[in-house]
């Protein structure tokens, strides 16, 4: 069973729907305590980046099912860390300061730059390691489901800097409550169709892969990568629709308070 498809893909939209959920609510958890209890969540988070390296190192020559969702499930782990790091603000970068309005655009990439940079480090390190560690090997779902993960987050990051539509800060911690004053309110950016198409392109080529698989395990990797970057491409369509997606994760955490809101045109330079 575990090897059809379409379970596959309903496992990819479970965990990328439930892991985000956890992440939030242990970060909502800590940032409604102190900058101790967001040191300690992330801390206490490091069990699990501790299994993600594990599990993605002993998978490498596991060309099973079994071995592909071990695998995926790892490096979603590293993954996993790295963000709640970030967003307890314990990885992040040197400036924790808003943006001024009216900051010329070069100065407000680098003020940008400044508040992502030691999180960014970090990923491409990471990336990198995986990637040598796992480029020949039998498995190389765990390696692919980084680089997707990766390349779709920088591309966010980008049409978030540029400017989109709609920006929703309801879930940021006070740890990062500098960021949105690094957005911008648009109708449209031109990374925003390349992003778009781009995902779209990946999903395909996945899902040609797919198609053409020859054993269990390729149809479960190509499957859990195709739904993996369909989602990726979803959450940027997010980005311009008026769809209500916090409502996928607001019943799991507590009620959100009266200062943080969505960004709107009025807010273009941020909060």
């Amino acid at each position: 069973m575990l090897a059809n498809p379409w379970i596959a893909a309903l496992v990819a939209l479970f965990v990328w729907w439930f892991s985000t959920g956890a992440i939030l609510a242990a970060v909502k958890w800590s940032d409604r305590h102190s900058a101790r209890a967001s040191f300690a969540c992330a801390l206490g988070g490091l069990p699990m980046l501790g299994l993600g390296i594990w599990g993605y190192t002993v998978t490498l020559a596991d060309g099973s099912v079994a071995g592909v969702y071990w695998g995926f499930l790892s490096a979603l782990a590293i993954w996993g860390w790295i963000e709640l790091a970030f967003l307890t603000g314990q990885i992040t970068g040197p400036n924790r300061y808003p943006c001024p309005k009216d900051t010329p655009g070069w100065e407000r990439f680098l003020r940008a730059w400044g508040t992502i940079a030691h999180h960014e480090v970090l990923l491409v390190t990471a990336m990198v390691l995986l990637a040598v560690a796992g480029w020949d090997a039998d498995n190389i779902a765990g390696l692919w489901t980084f680089v997707v993960l990766f390349f779709a987050r920088v591309s966010a990051k980008l049409n978030l800097f540029l400017g989109v539509p709609r920006i929703n800060v309801d879930f940021l911690p006070t740890a990062l409550a500098h960021l949105p004053s690094h957005f911008r309110i648009a109708r449209m950016n031109w990374v925003f169709p390349v992003s778009v198409s781009a995902l779209t392109f990946a999903a395909g080529c996945w899902l040609e892969r797919l198609a053409t698989a020859t054993t269990p395990a390729e149809t479960v990797t190509f499957a859990l990568l195709a739904a993996l970057t369909g989602l990726a491409a979803l959450e940027h369509w997010l980005m311009v629709l008026p769809l209500p997606d916090e409502k996928l994760w607001r019943w799991m955490l507590p009620a959100p308070e009266t200062n943080k809101k969505e960004l709107r045109p009025e807010d273009a330079h941020g909060l």
